[in-house]
């Protein structure tokens, strides 16, 4: 619980996409990432907020293949439609 409430302030970025980006990542996805993709969550939380609107757009692609992999997974995470209760 505190690792979350952690890591949700972190989501704070100076952009407001990103902040929903990546607050509804830790509501939807993070949880079912396993200790390696953690841990690569937190080092793209350290990149810069424009360097990360960028991949999220598309406009460019991470140099690494894990961030790259973590970037599409989030993409596709928060693109699918949250179900209806």
């Amino acid at each position: 619980m505190i690792e979350l409430r952690r890591l949700r302030w972190q989501c704070r970025r100076g952009m407001l996409e990103l902040d929903h980006l990546l607050d509804r990542f830790l509501d939807l996805g993070y949880a079912s990432l396993d200790a390696e993709r953690r841990e690569t969550f937190l080092r793209l939380l350290g990149e810069q907020d424009q360097r990360l609107s960028d991949w999220f757009m598309s406009r460019a692609v991470p140099p690494d293949e894990s961030l790259r992999d973590l970037v599409e997974h989030i993409v596709e995470t928060v693109r699918e439609p949250t179900p209806r209760g």
